[in-house]
């Protein structure tokens, strides 16, 4: 009896520390600040391309607030690689295309934290329809260290 109640004990910690970790990451005030180089997010419909983590309903339902209505879709001329897309002209990526508003959008840049991880670009997808796709920034690599 005294292992279930330690076992139970654990499985809320473990619980209390992901909510936590989710939180913070996706909604906290604390932990991004949008670049004050970026444009403002425009009103109206946006177009989305996910290709990672989005991609699962409850990720999107925990960083935007649903899980929205989501098509199967291709950006060609591209391959994955790791957290990022690399252009490859014989490659494609099979993602999803999401439809947000303006706030969701910036809860994706959020998530996303664009302008310090990734950018946002407008892609064509394979059926012409233009997208934008979130893309690693790169890295600068300090001369003297190499890292």
């Amino acid at each position: 009896m005294r292992t279930l109640k330690w076992l139970g004990a654990l499985a809320f910690g473990a619980v209390l520390v992901l909510a936590a970790w989710l939180w913070l990451s996706m909604l906290s005030p604390w932990t991004y600040d949008r670049p004050d180089h970026l444009d403002p997010v425009q009103e109206g419909p946006h177009r989305v391309f996910v290709y990672g983590t989005l991609t699962y309903a409850p990720i999107r339902w925990l960083v935007y607030g649903r899980a929205g209505d989501p098509e199967l879709a291709v950006l060609e001329g591209f391959e994955r690689t790791g957290l990022d897309l690399s252009p490859a002209p014989e490659a494609r990526v099979e993602g999803l295309l999401l439809r947000v508003n303006a706030e969701e959008l910036e809860r994706l840049d959020r998530y996303e934290r664009l302008g310090i991880r990734y950018e946002r670009v407008r892609q064509a997808l394979t059926d012409g329809r233009q997208a934008w796709v979130y893309r690693r920034l790169p890295t600068e690599i300090d001369e003297e260290t190499g890292e």
